[in-house]
């Protein structure tokens, strides 16, 4: 997802939008550019490359006046990544100024027509149209030319807008895509993530889908799509600043790999009191959970890798059918689904495009809606008949690691929870899982602390242009998400197998030197595995092996081994996959690659 931020205050805007746009760096970015007005001037900057360019080429924005102004970093979508297609763009008389994240769908429609209306387009983007058709509605009415030009655009968008007749006002319109207001004092701001405000204001109004702002220093007012003002709660954020930074890790990812114990107890603790599983704001009943015949789990990348995880559990723990569908599958296939059927929505940042408009077509169908999300207030959770948060925390690195752990964490609980209430379980199992789930945080810390050979082992890997992965159960559940980590940030070609299905295509693929990391910490299909490992080595093949503390590997014929801590079968998922992201991280910077944003990615993808 590109990154906006707006700034309308007493403090020179130049450096605060820059800064913004630094804290949102992590989301991916070809282009950037910011706008500031100065009274009527306009001043436009705009770069390819990182940010640091931007400053190099502008001198640090040095002589750029003015308190209000607008910034963005861009991924390219509509034109390749040039000054041109970078934001902000302004219209023809550059009285208005814009920024944008998401796609303008009859962009090509309006465009048209304002090239047969005399206007000239200085990029190949969607975007300008935005920019265009604001001049061409404006009458001297600011509102009226944001309002206006708002009920033309289809598609989704998060727009920040500038003109030159009103100094001092910034306006924000939100419609499918995320944009929130930070709440100052004699200052206000907008952006797309609350990462770029926490140094200033924790103190935001989330806009809701087709509500629009007007921002002033000292004045804040939201209107709904139809021009009404309305009245908005302002929430608190909580976040520590420095969770936001990286704390002297050499990248966000490797700080948050190390924060996962912390936000696993964040996100188990407090929701067991009492030795009881307690699910506050929670509306599902029994009876509820009793009229549920069909659960599907819905996400993308790493979230429906914990689906995979939860699904494993949720069919053992309740006996009711479960199913993982990738959403941008899953909204197009007519699925079955009724108000008999639950679906579990997963999205670290509640922003997802796919997931919303998937979770949107089963609410339409009937089904009850319960998601598992990180950030408060996002579409998602707004959504949802019911929410569980992670509580894990900002994630900066545009490959997922806490995130994941946290939300199959969440998972777990849910599954443990709904069996019990389902009377599934007895209460010493119910007591049991408990105290397993408990001892994640700490299983975690250990698989950490006891393998401290992974960067050794990384540069055994580092040169290999395909690796595999295979495993059982919940061990291929894993291996999805290891295969995933590996190929984001390393750009190796990695894919994960289920070891079963070796002989069934797969192995041809293995010859001498292919790297193979097999999963066997699924304790009842251990020896299974054991031959999986000896077919591939008997065709040259190179093999890393997981497994528990303990487990006897005499006759594994492993080139490397790495040792996890030993947990219910079924949570074996949250302590396994954390050797493999740190592997994954020390193959990545072995090879001197970007980890905390891998080419071509974006942290949240809010468009199609």
């Amino acid at each position: 997802m590109c990154g906006i931020v707006g700034y309308t205050g007493k403090r020179q805007a130049a450096s605060i939008l820059l800064e913004g746009l630094e804290k949102l760096e992590y989301r991916g970015y070809d282009s950037v550019g910011i706008a500031v007005l100065n009274d009527s001037d306009m001043r436009i900057l705009k770069d390819v490359g990182r940010i640091k360019d931007l400053r190099k080429s502008s001198n640090n924005a040095k002589g750029v006046e003015g308190t209000i102004g607008i910034g963005h970093s861009r991924w390219a979508t509509h034109g390749a990544p040039t000054v041109a297609n970078a934001h902000p763009h302004y219209s023809a008389s550059g009285k208005f100024s814009i920024v944008h994240n998401g796609i303008i769908e009859n962009y090509a429609v309006l465009k048209e027509r304002l090239i047969s209306e005399g206007v000239e387009f200085r990029s190949e983007t969607d975007t300008e149209v935005v920019a265009q058709l604001l001049e061409k509605c404006y009458d001297g009415d600011f509102k009226s030319a944001v309002q206006r030009t708002a009920d033309m655009l289809e598609g989704s968008y998060a727009l920040g807008i500038i003109c030159t007749d009103f100094p001092g006002v910034l306006f924000a319109v939100r419609r499918s895509s995320p944009l929130l207001i930070g709440v100052g004092q004699d200052e206000n701001f907008i952006a797309s993530d609350v990462t770029a405000l926490i140094s200033s204001t924790r103190n935001v109004i989330y806009l809701e889908d087709g509500e629009f702002a007007r921002l002033t220093p000292d004045s804040l007012t939201v209107f709904a799509e139809n021009g009404d003002e309305i009245e908005k709660e302002i929430a608190y954020i909580d976040w520590d600043i420095a969770a936001a930074e990286k704390g002297g890790y050499d990248h966000f990812m490797l700080k948050e790999i190390m924060e996962q114990p912390a936000a696993l107890e964040k996100t188990i603790e407090p929701r067991i009191k009492n030795g009881k599983i307690v699910l506050d704001d929670f509306k599902m009943s029994a009876a509820d959970l009793r009229s549920i015949n069909r659960i599907i789990i819905t996400a993308c990348g790493s979230a429906s890798y914990a689906g995979q995880l939860g699904r494993i559990v949720l069919e053992k723990l309740t006996r009711i059918p479960v199913e993982v569908d990738l959403a941008s599958e899953l909204r197009y296939r007519d699925p079955i689904i009724d108000e008999h059927t639950l679906l579990i929505v997963i999205s670290q940042s509640g922003e997802t495009a796919d997931t919303i408009a998937a979770m949107k077509e089963a609410k339409l169908r009937g089904a009850r809606v319960l998601s598992i999300v990180n950030v408060v207030g996002s579409t998602i959770a707004k959504l949802s008949d019911d929410v569980l948060f992670t509580w894990a925390g900002p994630e900066i690195a545009v490959a997922t690691t806490k995130g994941y752990t946290t939300q199959a964490a969440v998972l777990y609980l849910f599954a443990v929870w709904a069996a019990h209430k389902m009377g599934k379980i007895a209460d010493t199992e119910y007591a049991r899982y408990i105290e397993e789930i408990k001892a994640l945080p700490e299983a975690t810390k250990k698989a950490i602390e006891i393998n401290n050979n992974l960067e050794e082992i990384a540069n055994k890997y580092k040169d290999n242009g395909n690796i595999f992965f295979i495993g059982r159960n919940v061990d291929y559940a894993v291996c999805m998400e290891g295969s995933l980590k590996l190929k984001e940030i390393s750009y190796i070609h990695s894919e994960a197998y289920a070891a079963g299905e070796l002989k069934h295509g797969t192995i041809s693929l293995i010859d001498e030197g292919t790297p193979v990391i097999a999963l066997c910490c699924h304790e009842a299909l251990f020896d299974k595995m054991l031959s999986n490992i000896k077919e591939v080595k008997a065709r040259g093949a190179k093999v890393l092996c997981v497994c528990l503390e303990g487990a006897d590997m005499s006759s594994c014929e492993a080139d490397d081994i790495i040792f996890v801590p030993k947990t219910d079968p079924l949570f074996n998922g949250s302590a396994e996959v954390v050797p493999l992201q740190i592997l994954s991280y020390y193959i990545a910077k072995a090879k001197g690659c970007d980890i905390d944003k891998p080419r071509n990615l974006a942290k949240s993808v809010t468009v199609e």
